[in-house]
């Protein structure tokens, strides 16, 4: 069942924001815009699949010149895509409300890289005893 996302508490607006703020679940800023950018994107993809299945809706199997260019659902339809909340705005109050989920499988190879190396270096001083 797809999720509807509460558009409600989202501004349709730009705010400036603290950068040190946003950047507290990463450590790192270019980290934190590379996540609110993969997650703007899946929220745009899937208002764009939403988009396209409400218009095919009101989509007519006879095509006469009045319906090419004045059809009204999809005009309705159309605008209230155009006024919802844009896919970043969205994203960015995703993440500052602790929705978001963040992975770096860069760095959990390196720690997993470091936890094995001492793992190997005990092993070896317990085999030296």
């Amino acid at each position: 069942m797809e999720e509807k996302r509460n558009q409600s508490r989202v501004t349709n607006t730009t705010i400036t924001r603290n950068i040190y703020d946003l950047s507290n679940m990463t450590d790192n800023v270019y980290e934190t815009v590379a996540m609110l950018s993969k997650r703007a994107n899946q929220i745009s993809i899937e208002e764009k699949k939403e988009l396209h299945k409400k218009i095919e809706e009101f989509a007519s199997t006879i095509d006469t010149m009045e319906e090419i260019f004045e059809n009204r659902e999809q005009i309705e339809v159309v605008r209230h895509f155009e006024m919802m909340p844009k896919p970043t705005l969205e994203a960015t109050q995703e993440y500052l409300e602790g929705k978001l989920w963040y992975h770096n499988p860069a760095k959990d190879s390196l720690e997993t890289q470091k936890l094995e190396a001492k793992e190997s270096e005990l092993m070896d001083e317990q085999s030296k005893k």
